[in-house]
């Protein structure tokens, strides 16, 4: 190995005169050491090599005949690329290294044509035509695995390192891909709707749907429908499918000979008695009649029937032995508004009457939620751009309302009081007394105190009794001479009402949760000698609780504008047995606000702090200094009410926002009933709470 060494130095210093680079060397290097025949090349080329550690073993270059000069250095890349070693030139370097970590390296980078040779270059391919990410899969199995290609989407650009002389074969591969296809056809409908047409096509064309069908993009033929001239627009790579389908469209289009052409379109979200009368009033330039307003507080509550007897009053004639009527809450009629039920006809059917020969109809069906449009085409496709718009999948609202209330009151009271029953059971003239302030809830009646001790008021009571006293009409009583009296109370209430709806975009949503009771708004009584007519009362129910009712609107920007009307109402316990009725506690708000999505807005609420003092005392003896605390009953009272009224609105677009919502809500319900399952008992039956069952997202079969 050294004499080939040796050899083949010689025959580079033989050839460093003046017609050296002319003559041609014979290469014969059998199972020589890499490293030394590199450094040889090295010798005859002039070319400084730099060489890698890990760059081994043995290589054969054998001549046949000589070779000249300038074929030696691409006659060793070619050799050490069979040994999975590869060249990188830099700075008048050449660094020779393993294959995998060429492209690591610093390499040439062009954007023009890639020089030829052997060593490892990037090139960067601007296509102006094609894709660059759907070139890839046609470049990588012809660019060497240990090398890259990539794409730059938003340049529409590859890059791609591998070798010089085999880029050339890439970058004649680019050229003739990356050549303009055909401009896309426009074709203009006359007769027929083109978005019926594309409809029609889309199917046609549809690659995903259709079992066993390509998916080549080459097969793919985009349909774009332009409104305005009543156009189709077909772009695909594969002339001759767009050939076809232009065909298609041209039968598609064929007249049919009658002006009052009749279409069916079915709605998908929008309805279809409200859309005609819209189509009418635009088709005939008459205003759309105005709906009538609807206001946000509830309606007037319906009057029920008297108890146990017919619900109509009977007239009064003015007969001997006629019931006479005595009205307590006279009822007054309030005419409404017309009704979804009580017009039907208003929102299942509208036409556009003819007004001439190129007039039509447009009649909506309510059964399939469908328009029926008899009309010349040229209406017919403004209309059904108009229609396509309208039909659009309208967005809902997820209102929470949070009604918070927070009521704290204390009292305190103090007082002392005397009496003297010694002279009751003596005979004659005698002085008996005492004081009896009447205070609610502490003592009412001392009197009573002294029969029955156990009717003392409530908190501290220390007293004087003097025995017992035989009363007469009364029996023996306690003989109670003093009775001091203190108490404080403080009542505390926290309460969270968080009422939600649920209602479709510009759609009144309602919700009500409480009690329907009665209230008496008539009685007749039975006068003279007649027995016939039965004495009964008229009664009207009225809602009490929570009612939540709302409109919200979505604006383009995103906000939710909300009509609202908020009530809580309460019957007052200590009005149950009035006999005029029960009062009612009323809190209500009715207004209109406007709310980002997602945002918390405080509607409006209550505070209020009201303090209060009581002093009973006797006169004269009250008023001494000192003193007069025993003579006096004395009680304080102080009673705080917060009330606020929060509320946020969620718009949901599609199915993801709202069964998000539901699986929240559903499993928070499931986790209250778990909470409320029985403990196990060793004497009882194991008796299970009804839960719901699981929420499952699996379509039915």
């Amino acid at each position: 190995m050294i004499l080939k060494i040796i050899i083949a130095a010689l025959l580079f210093f033989f050839g460093t005169g003046a017609h050296a680079e002319k003559e041609n060397i014979t290469l014969n290097f059998v199972n020589s050491d890499i490293v030394s025949v590199i450094k040889a090349v090295g010798q005859i080329t002039g070319k400084n090599f730099l060489i890698d550690p890990r760059v081994k073993g043995t290589i054969n270059i054998v001549s046949s005949k000589p070779v000249s000069r300038a074929l030696i250095y691409p006659i060793l890349l070619s050799a050490l690329r069979l040994q999975g070693y590869a060249a990188v030139e830099s700075n008048g370097v050449t660094k020779i290294l393993p294959e995998a970590d060429a492209k690591l390296n610093y390499t040439q980078t062009t954007g023009s044509a890639p020089p030829a040779g052997g060593e490892i270059v990037t090139q960067v391919y601007v296509l102006k035509h094609q894709s660059a990410a759907q070139l890839i899969p046609v470049l990588r199995p012809l660019i060497s695995p240990n090398n890259t290609v990539a794409a730059y989407p938003n340049s529409n650009t590859l890059v791609i390192t591998d070798y010089a002389d085999n880029l050339k074969r890439i970058d004649r591969i680019i050229d003739a891909i990356d050549q303009p296809g055909d401009d896309a056809v426009m074709i203009e409908l006359h007769h027929a709707s083109a978005i019926d047409v594309a409809k029609i096509i889309s199917r046609l064309t549809s690659t995903s749907s259709a079992p066993g069908a390509s998916n080549e993009p080459g097969q793919h033929v985009s349909v774009v429908v332009d409104e305005r001239t009543n156009s189709l627009i077909l772009d695909s790579t594969n002339t001759s499918r767009v050939a076809m389908l232009k065909r298609l469209v041209e039968k598609l289009d064929a007249s049919t000979g009658d002006m009052g052409n009749i279409h069916v379109i079915y709605l998908k979200n929008a309805d279809a008695g409200k859309l005609a009368q819209t189509l009418s009033a635009v088709v005939t330039g008459e205003p759309n009649a105005p709906t009538p307003g609807t206001s946000m507080r509830p309606p007037p509550q319906s009057s029920g029937g008297a108890s146990g007897s017919p619900s109509s009053s009977p007239s009064s004639s003015g007969a001997p032995g006629s019931p006479v009527a005595s009205s307590s809450s006279p009822s007054s009629s309030i005419s409404s508004g017309p009704s979804m039920s009580s017009s039907p006809a208003l929102l299942q059917t509208a036409s556009l009457a003819p007004s001439g020969p190129g007039s039509g109809m447009i009649q909506a069906d309510a059964a399939t939620n469908s328009l029926i449009i008899t009309a010349p085409e040229a209406v017919y496709n403004n209309l059904r751009a108009v229609i396509d718009k309208l039909d659009e999948r309208r967005a809902q609202i997820f209102v929470e309302a949070l009604i918070v209330e927070v009521d704290a009151s204390k009292a305190a009271s103090f007082g002392i009081q005397w009496q003297d029953l010694n002279g009751v059971t003596q005979a004659g003239t005698n002085v008996i007394g005492g004081t009896n302030f009447g205070t609610p809830g502490v003592n009412t009646n001392i009197m009573s105190a002294a029969s029955n001790i156990s009717s003392v008021g409530q908190g501290l009571n220390i007293g004087i009794v003097k025995g017992q006293i035989n009363i007469p009409g009364v029996g023996t009583v306690l003989n109670l001479g003093a009775l001091a009296s203190a108490l404080e109370t403080e009542d505390n209430a926290n309460i969270l009402s968080t009422p939600d709806l649920l209602t479709l975009d510009n759609e009144q949503a309602k919700i009500v949760v409480g009690q329907n009771i009665p209230l008496v708004t008539g009685s007749y009584a039975q006068t003279g000698t007649t027995a016939t007519i039965t004495p009964f009362q008229t009664y009207d129910r009225k809602d009490v609780g929570l009612t939540l009712q709302i409109r919200p609107q979505i604006s383009e920007g995103g906000s939710i504008q909300l009509q609202i009307y908020q009530e809580v109402s309460s019957v007052d316990a200590t009005t149950l047995n009035n006999p005029s009725g029960p009062t009612t506690n009323l809190r209500s708000i009715d207004s209109t606000v406007l709310v980002d999505d997602g945002q918390i807005i405080v509607l409006g609420g209550l505070i209020q702090d009201s303090v209060a003092e009581n002093i009973s005392k006797v006169p004269v003896l009250g008023d001494l200094p000192y003193i007069g605390n025993l003579f006096s009953f004395k009680n304080r009272t102080r009673t705080k009410t917060d009330l606020m009224v929060f509320l946020r609105p969620h718009v949901l677009r599609n199915e993801s926002g709202y069964g998000k919502l539901t699986s929240d809500r559903y499993d928070y319900i499931s986790g209250e009933q778990l909470k409320t399952q029985m403990s196990r008992s060793f004497m009882l039956p194991d008796i299970k709470a009804p839960v719901l069952p699981p929420l499952s997202t699996q379509q039915p079969k």
